[in-house]
């Protein structure tokens, strides 16, 4: 496909949604402290920072467990095909491809999470006096991401909604609690 169609495909569906919602979880369990303390606005520079920050640790994490994964399927394959030699399937064009679906897959997840961390750090940057108006913008993202996702895997709409903003409360009440950038 050689237009943006590829995006939305569905093995692509667990990188970005895996990456949006640990950005936006990042972004409020390092920055709740100061989200929800008067006095101390979160600044465009220090919500980039942050985003940069779940960027470089979502590509890492999500890259690390993609490429085991598709190796672990090789592994298997070779088991089940009798290979008498380990490694064959995967130092074949088969290990290469899942190298670069590894890579593509962090890349993807990295660059859904520094989205996803500047959804809260941006509301609170353009709306200082008031951080609950940013933590309320992670948790209703968070709420259409629960509705996305209850859709695609044909879930309770309910539940998942539920679920995505409890997990964001219950991080921002950590993320306050540590007062991690504060």
């Amino acid at each position: 496909m050689t237009d943006a169609r590829w995006l939305w495909r569905r093995e692509n569906l667990l990188p970005l949604v895996l990456g949006f919602s640990d950005g936006i979880l990042t972004a409020l369990t390092l920055a709740a402290g100061r989200l929800m303390t008067a006095g101390q606005p979160v600044s465009f520079s220090l919500g980039l920072r942050i985003a940069a920050g779940a960027f470089a640790s979502g590509a890492f994490v999500f890259f690390v467990a993609r490429y085991s994964e598709l190796r672990r399927e090789l592994i298997r394959a070779e088991r089940q095909l009798n290979l008498t030699s380990h490694g064959q399937l995967a130092t074949s064009h088969l290990g290469t491809q899942a190298l670069q679906e590894a890579l593509l897959s962090g890349l993807l997840s990295s660059l859904a999470a520094f989205c996803g961390a500047l959804v809260p750090l941006l509301a609170a940057a353009l709306v200082p006096a008031h951080g609950w108006v940013s933590i309320a913008a992670a948790l209703v993202t968070l709420a259409l991401l629960g509705v996305g996702l209850a859709r695609a895997v044909h879930g309770r709409v309910i539940y998942w909604l539920l679920a995505l903003m409890a997990g964001g409360a219950v991080l921002s009440v950590i993320g306050a609690y540590l007062k991690i950038v504060g």
